[in-house]
């Protein structure tokens, strides 16, 4: 026999029972109902039964209250009012039992109801405070993940979008709705006219992919699960999981759509994966390589952080690529001065390849775009005619002359051998470079020593000191080196519970400050980079005497976000951020010109750099370099027409083939 049969029939009844039940809200206001009903329905017979058996116990002058219907009526008011008992006053005190019996289960039967009423929206609230309904929206920015760079890229977003009618930005998270909403409350109290929606769920799941409309969406950010500075093991599991999501998110796109998807990855291998999914739609950003070749760029050229925080930001001047109907046979250099915004820094050939800093002799083709660095994208206007005239300047026949280099990085990151490794690019055969760190571990000491039996050309060298103590730091005579890096080794993030995000680079900056002080004359060639987490101590870091640093989560929100509008900005920053093809330098004015002081327009100097096969972008001015306002001295893209009287210290912001 089954055990089903075995059964008792109260146990079977019970287990159909607890099924009914399980089934949520309904069975239980189900339930509520029948027993409301039955106990209805058994006072009103008993009551009716005992106007039945006693009929002269009732009311005497009332003959309707004889009726047996009019009693079921009296039963059910007094179940729902308890107020109605008063209709039995003057009756027997059996039918005064009735009617206690009456109220006492009305009001237990209601106050059953109220809770279940208030328990199920309470639950239904909640629910909606998790986050898991469907978003009904389209053309929204769609941000997978959450860490320490969510509300720089948030920030950039919305600049972006200023120009856009009702954007949305949607974030979907394997974090708690609520938790997600203060956060962005606390941090990101204004989004101007962006509308920032946040779901609760695991971002490679199609089902919640499907509650944030991801086939509506115009293009798809995936964060990593870790900071760069995590273990190896860590940033592998990360890269998996962003291929996961990135598979899902194909999976999900409806057939014939294609999504712009950009994800952090941080192994070479894993980046060339998670690409060939769809070569036509995932774009994947290494941080540690791009930010190494940042940093080693810019300690190359004094001004070059700020041109690149303004360049790869939404606030202020941004590359854009355009089309109009060019003028037949118009040349890139003439191309320059037809229009009133905006500095033309290369090609998009119809074919989708690219020309960074053409020859100004370039004829520019009917179906060619052009890549522009300008104000706005509603400020790109094509001029039939040029919006400005330039002299025929002479051109100085200056060239900087480069020697053999001493660098110091202090700390030790992921990104230490790949800046290594772009330096010996750089670096004129014979060069040294010096690695300071505090009590570093066999597998640190493995690898400094593989790179400098990797690097013929330079000489890599490991120093053990701690640089927080004054003594230890002014043993390897910084001042003595043409260029000091310096790497937050702050935690950052949200794990960084006690603050101690870029405290440890403050204080390395403060220390040096006062050297430099003390050693005038023997530090003034050095320049001193530093490299800072949170964006939050950019004034801190400034007040420290230094100019030149990046801020590493925002340099790569920054190109998170401008890559998820315009998946081709990647190409542009593989070609600026490599030591081959053209870059952008800040060069001396006396490279230009044979006497100075020289009153020119942008225009003139357009006209000028162009004699030497370079791009002109913008000036520095020496005289408000130390100027937070001026923008530390650096101006892009000005008006043509613009008067600068340039003197020697000023330089001239170029895109050119090298630093000569």
């Amino acid at each position: 026999m089954s055990k089903i049969h075995q059964a008792s029939l109260f146990q079977r009844a019970r287990y159909q029972f607890d099924n009914f039940m399980a089934r949520g809200g309904s069975s239980i206001f189900v339930s509520l109902v029948v027993v409301f009903m039955s106990m209805l329905l058994l006072l009103a017979i008993l009551r009716g039964a005992g106007v039945m058996m006693f009929p002269n116990a009732s009311i005497e002058r009332d003959v309707e209250g004889h009726s047996f219907f009019r009693n079921v009526y009296i039963t059910f008011l007094q179940m729902t009012d308890p107020g109605n008992m008063a209709q039995d006053i003057e009756t027997s005190p059996g039918f005064k039992v009735f009617s206690v019996l009456s109220g006492m289960t009305g009001v237990v039967m209601l106050s059953s109801l109220i809770a279940f009423i208030t328990t199920a929206l309470d639950r239904k609230l909640a629910l909606l405070r998790r986050g898991h309904s469907k978003v009904i929206e389209e053309d929204h920015t769609l941000i997978l993940g959450w860490n320490e760079r969510i509300t720089e890229i948030l920030r950039e977003l919305v600049m972006a979008n200023e120009s856009e009618d009702d954007p949305v930005v949607v974030i979907l998270a394997d974090k708690d709705k609520e938790e997600m909403d203060e956060y962005l409350a606390l941090y990101m109290p204004d989004t101007k006219n962006t509308r920032v929606v946040t779901r609760s769920g695991v971002e490679s799941s199609m089902v919640n992919l499907d509650v944030v409309s991801v086939d509506e969406c115009k293009a798809v950010i995936v964060l990593a699960k870790c900071p760069v500075t995590a273990t190896e093991n860590e940033l592998m599991m990360s890269d998996a999981f962003t291929i996961k999501t990135i598979l899902a998110l194909v999976a999900c796109r409806p057939e014939g759509k294609e999504l712009n998807i950009v994800g952090e990855v941080f192994l070479q291998h894993n980046r060339e994966v998670a690409e060939a999914i769809s070569p036509s739609e995932v774009t994947t950003v290494d941080t540690n390589e791009i930010l190494a070749k940042i940093l080693v760029q810019t300690s190359r050229t004094v001004g070059l952080s700020v041109a690149y925080s303004e360049i790869l930001s939404f606030d202020g001047c941004e590359m854009y690529f355009h089309h109009a109907e060019w003028k037949p046979g118009i040349t890139f250099g003439e191309l320059a001065f037809h229009f009133p915004d905006g500095v033309p820094m290369g090609l998009r050939h119809a074919d989708n390849t690219f020309s960074i800093n053409p020859h100004p002799s370039t004829v520019v083709l009917h179906d060619d775009s052009i890549l522009i660095l300008a104000e706005d994208d509603s400020s790109i206007v094509y001029q039939k005619d040029p919006v400005a005239t330039a002299r025929d300047l002479r051109l100085a026949d200056g060239r900087v002359q480069l020697g053999i280099e001493r660098e110091l990085i202090i700390g030790w990151t992921p990104k230490v051998e790949t800046i290594v490794r772009e330096f010996a690019d750089y670096v004129l055969e014979g060069s040294q470079i010096d690695i300071m760190l505090r009590a570093p571990d066999a597998s640190v000491r493995d690898r400094v020593e593989a790179l400098s039996n990797e690097l013929d050309s330079v000489t890599v060298r490991l120093i053990e000191g701690n640089p927080l103590d004054s003594a230890s730091l002014l043993a390897v005579q910084p001042f003595t080196y043409d260029n000091i890096i310096i790497l937050s080794q702050g935690v950052g993030g949200e794990n960084d519970v006690e603050g101690r995000t870029d405290s440890e680079t403050i204080i390395i900056l403060l220390l040096l400050r006062n050297m430099f002080k003390a050693f005038p004359e023997e530090s003034k060639r050095t320049k001193l980079i530093t490299e800072i987490l949170d964006s939050e101590n950019q004034a801190l870091v400034a007040r420290a005497g230094v100019y030149e640093f990046i801020i590493s989560n925002r340099f790569i929100s920054m190109m998170l976000a401008q890559i998820s509008e315009d998946s081709d900005i990647k190409r542009v920053y593989d070609d600026l951020f490599s030591e081959d093809g053209s870059e952008i330098y800040l060069k001396p004015v006396d490279l230009y010109f044979d006497e100075l002081p020289a009153t020119v327009t942008f225009a003139d100097l357009m006209a000028l750099v162009q004699k030497r096969e370079e791009v002109a972008l913008g000036v520095k001015i020496k005289e408000h370099e130390s100027n937070i306002d001026e923008n530390f001295g650096v101006k892009l893209i000005p008006e043509k027409n613009t008067e600068y009287t340039l003197v020697a210290g000023d330089r001239i912001v170029v895109l050119a083939e090298n630093e000569t």
